[in-house]
């Protein structure tokens, strides 16, 4: 399933190459008609994500009342854009910043830098959009584009088409259109998202949330209500970079333990929006951050290593289901 990350690189997507511009919605799948009618012709006025969740804003005009197209992709949705796209204007902003803790060796010039279609500076020259295709899920592809608009391919719920740009989205868990008090209930619904507000409130949220409750943080990470955009992914490495078994209560975490958590799920988030990769491992060389952004088994501690010893201390990675998830763990180095 697409994790916070991806939703909110896909939300970037969408302000970089269709807001402002009035888009041809329509359901080349059918199931989605009654809503595409009630987009089309409107012109695109915002998109944000908050967790798992994506909300694009469309009006007729600036005076016009506003309407919200609710997307959650789930576990097998996907965006596909095609045009004159190039990746999203985190791009630029992940150039020039070290986003990765004690990452040795990597400096300005080679963050972001890695395999073809591994991450975002490999589809275009930041600021030089191409007549590319690309898919934007839990993983993210590159295609060429021989023709545009380029004809839908298999059951797209929704095609939302500008001059120059065409977003189909398939196989999303929700998709619906909403009024301005609905989005608000529905984001009202969700724990705090770093990258929506980082500020020391939403940490506070976070942290008494936690530890007012008995359930294991195990389950607490991913409770959308506790926090946003955590997935089966992060949550394994959270709990193994903090050495937290996952049964722990929530209510028996120290203060300063939850408020750790909430700041490294800040600053593993903005890795992956900057990267395009859930890249959870500290301190690489370049060769090592270059397989990592390549591979997705160089990339983690714990998270699909069940049997294999565990990184760190040579114990082999325990699995088993939570919250009807696969949970990956090292029994001794989080005992």
């Amino acid at each position: 399933m697409p994790e916070g990350h991806s939703v909110h690189r896909i939300a970037r997507q969408f302000e970089a190459h269709f807001v402002g511009h009035r888009v041809t919605a329509s359901s080349p799948q059918g199931r989605f008609a009654a809503g595409a009618a009630e987009l089309d012709g409107l012109t695109v006025t915002d998109a944000q994500a908050v967790g798992k969740q994506l909300f694009l804003e469309f009006a007729a005009d600036e005076s016009a009342p506003r309407k919200w197209l609710r997307v959650h992709l789930g576990i097998y949705g996907a965006w596909d854009f095609a045009g004159d796209v190039s990746m999203d204007a985190s791009a630029a902003a992940a150039r020039g910043r070290i986003g990765q803790t004690g990452m040795k060796g990597v400096d300005a010039a080679t963050q972001g830098a890695g395999t073809r279609g591994e991450n975002e500076d490999s589809l275009a020259s930041i600021g030089a959009p191409r007549r590319t295709r690309l898919r934007m899920a839990e993983t993210e592809k590159e295609t060429d584009l021989t023709e545009f608009p380029p004809p839908p391919v298999g059951q797209v719920r929704v095609r939302l088409l500008t001059d120059t740009a065409v977003a189909d989205l398939r196989g999303p868990t929700a998709c619906e259109v909403l009024l301005p008090e609905e989005v608000a209930f529905a984001i009202a619904k969700l724990g705090p998202d770093p990258l929506v507000d980082g500020g020391q409130a939403s940490e506070d949220r976070f942290t008494e949330t936690v530890r007012a409750k008995r359930t294991p943080i195990g389950l607490l990470l991913m409770d959308q209500s506790v926090v946003a955009g955590i997935g089966n992914v992060y949550r394994a490495e959270l709990l193994f970079r903090a050495r937290l078994n996952p049964h722990t209560p929530g209510n028996t975490l120290p203060d300063d333990v939850a408020r750790a958590l909430w700041r490294d799920w800040t600053h593993l988030l903005n890795i992956g929006v900057q990267t395009g990769q859930m890249l959870t491992m500290d301190d690489l060389d370049p060769e090592a951050y270059a397989r990592a952004l390549a591979h997705r088994d160089d990339r983690h501690w714990v998270y699909h290593r069940a049997g294999l010893p565990c990184r760190v201390c040579g114990t082999h990675i325990a699995l088993e289901i939570a919250a009807a998830r696969k949970l990956y763990w090292c029994p001794s180095c989080q005992a």
